[in-house]
């Protein structure tokens, strides 16, 4: 089994993959071609589409039972603890909402704070000596 996707692909290339591949979603190709083909359809990827990008999933031997080849890709392929993973890099967008959260109470606890009187805390919780 295979699946490829593309991203800013010339249509020539999405026409030759509908040769061997199903294309369920725009820029999704699936189908079982053999090793052979499959490797001729990537090489004809990387030819052809020189402004986009292209991630290929496909059977492979082993725990996962899954490979991934990526071309012109932010994600890609990373080892973790003998498991291949996707890593996804993280934008400047997020990384500046991750820098601007505070530290400290949660905001459900800054509301409740906000809410209950002081008294009515202290009260809960001690009691007086006398």
């Amino acid at each position: 089994m295979m699946v490829l996707v593309l991203t800013a692909a010339p249509a020539s290339l999405r026409g030759d993959l509908t040769k061997w591949l199903l294309e369920i979603s725009a820029g999704v190709f699936v189908g079982n071609p053999s090793a052979r083909i499959r490797e001729l359809i990537w090489a004809r990827t990387k030819e052809l589409c020189q402004n986009g990008k292209a991630i290929m999933v496909h059977s492979a031997a082993g725990e996962q039972h899954l490979h991934f080849d990526v071309y012109h890709h932010e994600w890609e392929p990373t080892d973790f603890d003998g498991l291949v993973l996707m890593k996804r890099p993280c934008s400047s967008e997020q990384s500046r909402t991750v820098s601007r959260r505070g530290r400290g109470w949660s905001a459900a606890r800054r509301m409740y704070d906000a809410r209950s009187p002081k008294w009515a805390s202290d009260a809960e919780g001690h009691q007086s000596d006398s």
